[in-house]
């Protein structure tokens, strides 16, 4: 890994840091959770960002496979390894740690980790952080709409409905499709072991999730209906 990679990633843990307690301050009566989730949302936006960006060639946005990857996808890469670091230990602070959110989160740190340590695979990488991070503002959305008062209305049924459409789509047409070239190209084994693990951690949360739609629809239409 270059010097600067890791100074980066040094400087943005410290930068997001930052940002979770310059929130703090100004919404002093929100709930940590809430905060994080505006952390967490600026992470979402910015990343989304720069992956799209980084794209070498939007007729083949995962190409070229198995090669270098190019500095900005580097310094994507390294912004949302300082961001997942400094989420993982936020959760743990929380106190309410989450089983299956914190694999989730070892699994991308030690894939970007290797990404940045190798400079390969850049291609596949940035395309699972926009795969990964295009639904995530839609999820915290929601949850801020819930302490914002807005638990059980029509705004927060339309934001669940939105994530769970954005995610399905991402997460189960786009993933799988990702997580075959990654796995097919001449990618290190830790990369195609990432891949493996996160798309058997979106199935495992797409079930969850349907199962929250189906439920949150059905409460919807009896309270529609008395």
């Amino acid at each position: 890994m270059d010097y600067y990679i890791l100074k980066l990633v040094v400087v943005a843990v410290v930068s997001w840091t930052a940002a979770f307690l310059f929130i703090r301050k100004i919404f002093p009566n929100r709930s940590f959770d809430f905060c994080n989730r505006l952390v967490s949302t600026t992470h979402a936006a910015l990343a989304v960002t720069l992956t799209s960006l980084s794209v070498q060639d939007w007729r083949c946005p995962v190409c070229p496979l198995a090669s270098n990857s190019s500095p900005l996808q580097m310094q994507t890469l390294a912004w949302t390894l300082a961001y997942l670091i400094y989420d993982l230990v936020c959760c743990l602070f929380d106190q309410r740690v989450n089983v299956d959110n914190t694999i989730h989160h070892l699994i991308s740190i030690v894939g970007i980790g290797a990404g940045l340590v190798y400079e390969k695979s850049g291609s596949e990488l940035v395309a699972a952080l926009w795969i990964t991070e295009i639904s995530s503002p839609f999820l915290h959305c929601r949850e801020m709409l819930k302490e914002l008062g807005y638990r059980d209305t029509g705004l927060n049924l339309t934001a669940d409905v939105t994530f769970a459409a954005i995610f399905t789509f991402a997460r189960m047409v786009c993933g799988p499709y990702l997580a075959y070239l990654t796995l097919s190209a001449r990618n290190p084994v830790i990369i195609k072991a990432m891949a493996l693990g996160l798309q058997l951690v979106s199935a495992f949360w797409f079930f969850k999730i349907a199962r929250m739609v189906k439920y949150k629809l059905a409460k919807w239409t009896s309270k529609k209906a008395a």
